[in-house]
């Protein structure tokens, strides 16, 4: 079942087992807009609901584009610490993380230093 940019993986269709659609930022868009759905379910007093949406906003607006890896860092870290103590919000939230480092995956790697010919080998 096709539902905007994400379908039901393996019939679940409660804690949101769902997959994005392809294309570069798709798995971001999708955990974003689950995250801020949840968050404008939650209705209990949050103090810092505020700096959670505006940096699930900017995390949609990176998602169109590409990704800038200390800004997805950032903005992820902020929307933990504002929300991390809500269990409620604890699987959108782990899937904001997973969408994050899938976003940081796409970056150009560089080459990891390569050990120097006289550096002890370690087993």
């Amino acid at each position: 079942m096709v539902v905007g940019e994400t379908h039901v993986v393996d019939g679940d269709r409660s804690e949101g087992a769902v997959r994005p659609a392809s294309g570069a930022g798709a798995a971001l868009r999708a955990a974003v807009a689950r995250l801020e759905r949840e968050l404008a379910e939650y209705r209990p007093v949050l103090p810092d609901r505020a700096v959670a949406e505006e940096e699930l906003a900017e995390l949609s607006r990176q998602a169109g584009g590409p990704p800038a890896p200390e800004q997805l860092r950032h903005s992820l870290l902020l929307v933990a610490a504002a929300l991390g103590s809500v269990s409620r919000l604890a699987a959108p939230l782990a899937a904001l993380r997973e969408a994050v480092e899938h976003e940081l995956g796409r970056q150009p790697r560089t080459a990891a230093p390569t050990p120097r010919g006289d550096a002890p080998a370690y087993r």
